[in-house]
């Protein structure tokens, strides 16, 4: 698609939004004019491919959202990025009580982790994929030998996840709230294909799907 036929498409959809949708929902924009109250920080993959709020079915103002390629959280470190930013607001502004960090399967940063020489010629992403090298090396240390392709990137967005979790705790505004008892952080894998969601037990440390009993 062209650019001007992709910027087409979206001002139609822009036009459709103000004459059919938004007036269903005038009242939940009108309150949302000055101030936001969200549900969660959901921090997630910008691909395409995942929409959390479709996902998720939550409306406007209900999910505070990061999105970065392979749902990264540098640990926290003096020099601020947009990620810090984010985390901090969410924390101290906004006060949400739950994070919800969410991998994605067929992501993109993960198969360049696992074939590093892929990402050759973009040295920006090469850059920020140090900040889950970690879940790589632990990924080639325990993974059992003989594991196809399919279920080493699996595995590997498991173990992102869970690396991302940590890097977030570092973060003193999350620390703080954490001591507190004032927010949960959950981690999860959004399966594309199957529309299912995969939550990490804090117990097994093993992914479940999300709703799941037992």
């Amino acid at each position: 698609m062209k650019s001007q036929e992709a910027l087409q498409r979206i001002c139609q959809g822009v036009a459709r939004f103000r004459a059919e949708v938004y007036p269903a929902q005038r009242s939940i924009f009108e309150r949302l004019k000055h101030r936001q109250e969200p549900i969660a920080f959901f921090i997630t993959c910008a691909d395409s491919r995942i929409v959390p709020n479709l996902f998720t079915q939550t409306g406007p103002g209900e999910l505070f959202a990061e999105r970065n390629p392979g749902n990264l959280v540098p640990i926290h470190e003096p020099f601020v990025g947009g990620v810090s930013a984010s985390v901090e607001y969410a924390m101290l502004v906004l006060k949400v009580p739950l994070v919800i960090i969410c991998g994605h399967t067929d992501c993109g940063v993960m198969k360049a982790l696992l074939h590093p020489e892929t990402a050759r010629d973009l040295p920006d992403v090469r850059q920020w994929m140090r900040h889950a090298a970690q879940a790589r090396d632990r990924l080639l240390r325990e993974s059992p030998p003989g594991v196809g392709e399919e279920e080493r990137l699996r595995l590997l967005t498991q173990l992102n996840v869970l690396l991302q979790m940590e890097n977030l705790k570092t973060h003193p505004s999350v620390a703080s709230r954490l001591a507190a008892g004032e927010v949960e952080i959950h981690g999860w894998v959004y399966d594309i294909a199957s529309g299912s969601g995969w939550e990490c037990d804090p117990q097994s440390g093993e992914f479940k799907e999300v709703g799941a009993s037992g």
